[in-house]
């Protein structure tokens, strides 16, 4: 599943962590409105399908409040620039908003289903999106994933992710996995499907405690559910060059023999924009620092797979 040109091919990106959990929709949904529900409900549709949109951060009063029901829903007719009735497909609004498509699924939807027996076999595929962005599909997180961990965990379930990814293999060039930072079902689960993994870390003694625990627990995921499994490397996060403890400690990683990559990332700003906005670093800023940074870091870790790839091809 691992694409052979680096930053190429088509991608797949399965969130098991909250931090990040959007699929893109804080960015303008361009679509043809239907209706008018009231002051902060809007019906309308896009690509083909019919969406309900909330407008975030506003509770208007509920039709039944008179007058300020009727009131906020002719504001927002207003706003929409259309009547109450169904408009022509050739009027458009854009729409800052939630939108509560009902047949948008993620990994929650994913993993709930897999604790209900049904006749008809859901295809994977199905609790995948495209994105804004081209070659980058999503599965996305959302907080349900907290309240079905102590059912998945229980009744365990632990091989569904690993599952599923074999169901889709050829389709993608390259899988990635964000887990949450803690050891729990999600990020077992995920190790468990995963032909190599990334370790993230902060140059501080918390954090390389937490590196040697986790070391350990690939290893025991390696004996126990997959033997396939390998840790690719440490990504060293918040760099800062100019301190001297920082470098010590990742040089004190590399002399332990750790697989510390190249690059070291840089702390940046840049990142909570990128979280802020739910767009990629290279598509928020193509040249900055850090994003010239995670680009040469994914070559260096895909280089020598290429290589390989080459020369296995050349038989």
């Amino acid at each position: 599943m691992k694409a052979a040109s680096p930053l190429g091919g088509l991608l797949l990106a399965v969130w098991l962590g909250l931090v990040g959990c959007s699929s893109g929709r804080s960015q303008p949904l361009r679509a043809v409105v239907l209706s008018i529900g009231d002051g902060d409900t809007i019906r309308v549709r896009q690509d083909g399908r019919t969406v309900t949109v909330r407008l975030a951060c506003i509770d208007a009063p509920e039709l039944t409040q008179s007058p300020y029901g009727a009131q906020a829903r002719s504001y927002q007719q207003g706003a929409a620039g259309h009547r109450a009735d169904p408009v022509e497909e050739t009027a458009w609004a854009t729409l800052l908003g939630e939108a509560a498509d009902e047949e948008r699924k993620g990994s929650a939807e994913f993993f709930a289903q897999t604790l209900k027996f049904s006749v008809r076999e859901v295809d994977t595929s199905e609790f995948i999106c495209e994105t804004p962005w081209e070659n980058l599909h999503l599965m996305a997180a959302s907080p349900e994933l907290d309240e079905l961990h102590s059912k998945l965990e229980s009744r365990y379930k632990i091989y569904k992710l690993r599952d599923a990814l074999l169901e889709l293999e050829g389709q993608y060039d390259e899988v990635w996995i964000d887990t949450p930072p803690a050891l729990n079902f999600y990020t077992r689960s995920a190790l468990i499907a995963a032909e190599g993994c990334l370790i993230p870390f902060d140059c501080d003694d918390f954090s390389r405690r937490a590196l040697y625990g986790l070391l350990d627990t690939v290893k025991e995921l390696q004996a126990d559910h997959n033997d396939a499994l390998r840790v690719e490397g440490i990504v060293v996060n918040q760099f800062q060059p100019r301190a001297s403890l920082p470098q010590r400690t990742v040089q004190e990683l590399r002399d332990e023999g750790l697989p510390v990559l190249d690059p070291c990332l840089s702390a940046s700003v840049k990142v909570k924009e990128s979280h802020e906005l739910s767009r990629p670093l290279i598509h928020l800023d193509a040249k900055h620092k850090l994003t010239l940074e995670f680009v040469a870091l994914y070559e260096n870790l895909t280089r020598p797979k290429a290589a390989k790839a080459r020369a296995l091809a050349r038989g």
